[in-house]
């Protein structure tokens, strides 16, 4: 796999740092489920947030007041994610994870990308679409009970033990980051000595004010990411290239320089 020239110093300092770190961190954003077919929200004139108001369709409190406006709006997403694969991106690290180089991923999104391409320590901060909870007797359900019926013929999901609306394990806005997560993040990233960001544009706080923690008290930072990002000055290295492919040049040159 042939890197172009333009990258190649670029690759080889982050397998460098890659390979002298001994417990390093990727956190990840939407940009790197992009090359899935899954949409981003906030990129300008494709962007879901250029289409819809997020806190009418993707609030806590528009969920509470019209949750069949909420599923409407999430079905199409819902079988974008549904249908997804893994792509080169995240198949890399879960590569750098079975090699040793990698030892925890944040992840902002909810797709489970991650853990399909093989990947094991996956926090996922903002939750996930892979189960759902009844809004009133709290049961928990697997969301593959009710994916098929919901994506193809838009039957909203309800609980089997009291029929009301189930609630996907996704965090919407007004919403608190789920604590034993959020709390494992906060630690992964105080032991860290390199944090890689991949395929986030950093704007969402709290999880945007991770790498800054991680920093703070002496990591390295990589940055893959196709536009900018506040934390760009910090980085000891920026690359502005596609993650699906940046990613597996990363990989390739840290594993054929492993002694």
């Amino acid at each position: 796999m042939s890197v172009p020239e333009q990258f190649k110093r670029g690759i080889q300092c982050a397998a460098d740092i890659i390979r002298g770190s001994r417990n390093t961190v990727a956190l990840t954003g939407a940009g790197i489920s992009t090359p899935s077919g899954i949409p981003d929200f906030r990129t300008p004139t494709s962007g879901l947030w250029e289409k819809y108001d997020a806190f009418e369709v993707a609030s806590l409190n528009a969920f509470r007041y019209n949750p069949e406006n909420f599923f409407n709006w999430m079905r199409p997403l819902a079988r974008d994610i549904h249908t997804a694969s893994p792509n080169p991106a995240h198949r890399g690290l879960a590569q750098l994870e079975e090699a040793g180089y990698l030892q925890t991923i944040i992840t902002q999104n909810i797709d489970g990308l991650h853990q399909q391409a093989g990947s094991r320590m996956v926090l996922e901060v903002h939750g996930s679409l892979q189960s759902l909870t009844c809004v009133r007797c709290y049961q928990q359900h697997n969301a593959s009970n009710f994916i098929d019926a919901y994506v193809e013929q838009g039957v909203i999901p309800r609980c089997s033990k009291c029929s009301n609306y189930l609630k996907p394990d996704v965090v919407l806005y007004g919403e608190q980051l789920p604590a034993r997560t959020w709390l494992k993040a906060q630690e992964s990233c105080k032991r860290c000595d390199l944090m890689i960001v991949a395929g986030s544009s950093l704007e969402v706080l709290p999880v945007a004010g991770l790498p800054m923690r991680a920093i703070d008290r002496g990591a390295h930072l990589i940055i893959i990411n196709q536009s900018h990002t506040y934390i760009d000055v910090r980085a000891d290295l920026v690359l502005n290239a596609d993650v699906a492919l940046a990613i597996p040049w990363i990989v390739q040159e840290v594993l054929s320089g492993r002694p």
